[in-house]
């Protein structure tokens, strides 16, 4: 079954009187539990269409369905709800805030719901034990390298159990070591906790943990190939 669907999905961006396609009748189909990456050059679309999943922009023409939800046509009130409800977003720069513990930091999204503080806290080191960094919960973002930011930045991903995982060049400020690490970590949240993950990535051995991979270019799709796993 899929969980996303994209219909002849189209965004134009206007700067002024200049309007600018980035992506043009955009038609695919994502199975629940599947690891996607999405490929292509800078320009290619690739951010945009991680963006129209995320509920965060809306497409200029055409449908956007996961799970079943026409997202593209939400009021903002219900969209914004929906997001923080079915989507987790992991960032290439981690988006950490330095003043807050890797706890706090995971704690974020679960403030917005009705969960105990008890119940908080039970979310959050499950999280941190899954990305291997219970441990760490309370050093803040200066005292972690890297790989370890990034992988808190998963954590906080992941805490609300999100129907989707979008990461958007989730390696690209991590030396090759740390990448490794974050590309297996996200490899097991795919194979072991049956997360739906959609990668962007210019990166091609990150590409090869993928599921299977498309491919845009200037905003249309052009190739789809197995990954290697």
């Amino acid at each position: 079954m899929a969980l996303i669907e994209l219909h002849d999905v189209s965004k134009t961006y206007h700067r002024d009187k200049i309007e600018i396609p980035v992506l043009d009748g955009v038609t695919i189909a994502v199975p629940e539990g599947d690891f996607l990456g999405l490929m292509g050059p800078s320009g290619s679309g690739k951010s945009t269409l991680l963006n129209l999943l995320a509920g965060i922009d809306r497409p200029t023409r055409g449908a956007i369905r996961i799970g079943g939800t026409e997202i593209s046509s939400l009021p903002e009130r219900t969209l914004a709800a929906w997001r923080s409800r079915h989507i987790g977003f992991i960032f290439q720069l981690y988006n950490l805030i330095p003043v807050l513990t890797a706890f706090e930091n995971v704690e974020l999204p679960l403030l917005l719901t009705r969960l105990s503080k008890k119940q908080r806290r039970d979310h959050v080191m499950t999280a941190l034990n899954i990305v291997s960094l219970a441990d760490r919960a309370k050093h803040f973002p200066r005292q972690l390298s890297g790989g370890q930011e990034q992988r808190v930045a998963i954590a906080r991903a992941i805490v609300t159990d999100p129907t989707l995982l979008l990461a958007d060049e989730p390696t690209g400020d991590l030396d090759a070591k740390s990448a490794g690490e974050v590309l297996t970590l996200l490899q097991r949240l795919n194979a072991e906790y049956k997360k739906t993950i959609v990668m962007v990535t210019h990166d091609p051995h990150a590409a090869e943990r993928a599921g299977h991979l498309l491919h845009l270019e200037k905003g249309t799709l052009v190739e789809q190939a197995q990954a290697g796993r």
